[in-house]
This record gives structure tokens, C-alpha cells and sequence, in this order.
């Protein structure tokens, strides 16, 4: 019996994966290797501190704005998960730098990992969460001067 086309097409497609099979890998990776490689790339400038939560900033901390998130998606096909998990990063935390200089702050502060809406303090990783063709980071803090 010979297929056509359209039969052989329709036999691949059911061999795929289905959506409710996607992989979705939780990976933990430093945050301050994240952020020395952000600024020592120049994507940020350095002027904005970084702080996760359970890592308080010496000084006076006052609180410009709360709860600034920023949810970061990039393209993992082809990547490690840490290649793609330190990529989407990057983005992350150029978000949160901008946010604080928009807001005149100069730290974020009580930084947590916010994946699907779903806290996660960790004092020194970052939580990412990586796929066959997407990875993604969530990250919420508090926009703060410190002095």
C-alpha cells in the first residue's frame, strides 16, 4: 500500500511529543555570577547593587517601590540548559537595572526567584526554568536606595 504525502505527514506529527510532555527543567545557578557577567559585559553599568533575600546591604535601606517582577523567556533550542538559563538572566536583571534607575534607586533588594508566581527565596542561586525549545526566569524585588 503506498502513502501519500499528507498520510506520512500525519504519522510524524503524531510521533512528536505532546505539549503535556514538554520538558520543563528547574535549574539553580549563582546570581552574582550572573550579575559580575552582566556588568563586566557592560549590559549594565554597575551603578545598581543587587541583593537576593537573606543577603541585607549594609546601611539605611529605604524602599522606592515593591514587588518590581520581571518574567524573562529566551530561545534554549540548541543550548545547554545553563547556556540558555544564563542568557535569560541577563535579561532579567538588565530589567530589574533599568527599573531601578528609572525609579532614582540604586539597589533591589529582597530579590526572590518568581516562576510562575510562585516564590522561591535562595540566598545564592537563581531559580530558571528550561525546556527543549524555551527557558525562562522570573525574578521579584523591592526597588531601594542604600546608603
Amino acid at each position: 500500500m503506498r502513502f501519500n504525502k499528507l498520510a506520512i505527514a500525519s504519522l510524524l506529527l503524531c510521533a512528536l511529543p505532546t505539549v503535556s510532555q514538554a520538558r520543563d527543567t528547574q535549574v539553580f545557578l549563582p546570581f552574582d555570577k550572573a550579575v559580575a557577567e552582566a556588568t563586566r559585559s557592560g549590559k549594565i553599568d554597575g551603578s545598581v547593587k543587587f541583593y537576593l533575600a537573606g543577603n541585607a546591604p549594609a546601611g539605611k535601606v529605604t524602599v522606592v517601590s515593591s514587588g518590581a517582577v520581571t518574567n524573562k523567556k529566551t530561545n534554549a533550542f540548541n543550548k545547554s540548559d545553563q547556556a540558555a538559563c544564563e542568557w535569560v538572566v541577563q535579561s532579567a536583571i538588565i530589567s530589574l537595572h533599568q527599573a531601578a534607575k528609572s525609579a532614582g534607586a540604586n539597589a533591589v533588594t529582597n530579590i526572590v526567584s518568581f516562576y510562575k508566581s510562585n516564590e522561591r527565596k535562595d540566598s545564592q542561586n537563581y531559580e530558571c526554568h528550561a525546556g527543549a525549545i524555551m527557558a525562562g526566569v522570573a525574578l521579584k524585588g523591592d526597588l531601594a536606595n542604600v546608603q
